[in-house]
């Protein structure tokens, strides 16, 4: 499938997303917010796809949504069917995408572009990245589920302060609250990533996106629910063929093989 407004390969067992407006620092308009999500799909599907790297081309993440796109539209325009039509759906397709989704933080984000940050699983950030909730500063409240994983994070004193204040912080500043997983130098991002993304790919995924789906179902359950919860996943996960493979290969003291299966 062939893209305008982001680049998709798939190597070595990982699917890589880059957001490709570099000269509009990979600012969202409609066409690259359904070509994300149609390629979080796409890498869903691949088999040969077991992790997902989301990026951004040049010195941007993604500074958000291009505001020149909306305002150039004619007649009335409703921001409520924007979220609901366009990033609700790229949100919750990187949710319920079964495999781990990294997102490789190059440089800013902002905005719709931080809130797509966090929608990842990891978050590797270049030490020159940095994060911003704009919103503010054009009226606005922080969208793009913002409002439900920041506050997770690192907490809703800090979550609030950053809506408010619209202050941009350093990819340090953002590992030290909890944002980020790790912060490594700009000419080390891609490799970094690389090794994160190999380890990953070649470990059970099947596990990987039970944990998820267990982990973003405690978040609304009591904890007889969760339990009961895992308990259903853990059967599944047990009737594995890499839980075979990794007690195997345990007794065996070799790597086990697994297959995501």
């Amino acid at each position: 499938m062939s893209y305008e407004t982001i680049l998709y390969e798939t190597a070595a067992g990982t699917a890589t997303i880059t957001l490709n407006r570099p000269d509009k620092l990979n600012a969202f308009n409609d066409l690259m917010i359904r070509e994300t999500t149609a390629a979080f799909r796409q890498a869903g599907q691949d088999s040969a796809a077991r992790c997902v790297v989301l990026t951004g081309n040049g010195r941007a993440f993604s500074s958000g949504q291009d505001l020149g796109d909306v305002t150039a539209r004619e007649g009335n325009f409703s921001i409520g069917d924007h979220l609901r039509r366009g990033y609700h759906k790229l949100i919750m397709q990187m949710i319920r995408l079964e495999k781990p989704v990294i997102a490789a933080v190059n440089g800013i984000a902002a905005g719709a572009g931080c809130g797509v940050a966090l929608a990842a699983d990891i978050r590797l950030a270049a030490d020159t990245a940095s994060f911003m909730l704009a919103f503010s500063r054009v009226g606005l409240i922080p969208d793009s589920g913002v409002n439900w994983f920041l506050p997770r994070l690192i907490g809703q004193a800090r979550a609030y302060e950053l809506a408010i204040t619209a202050e941009k912080i350093s990819a340090q500043q953002a590992y030290e609250w909890g944002m980020v997983n790790r912060v490594v130098p700009a000419a080390q991002l891609k490799e970094t990533t690389a090794s994160w993304a190999g380890s990953l790919a070649a470990g059970p995924t099947l596990a990987y996106g039970l944990t998820k789906r267990a982990m973003f179902k405690a978040w609304e359950s009591a904890l007889p629910d969760a339990l009961a919860y895992e308990a259903h996943l853990q059967e599944i996960a047990g009737r594995s063929h890499d839980f075979n493979e990794g007690v195997q290969a345990f007794l065996e003291k070799r790597p086990a093989a697994f297959r995501g299966d």
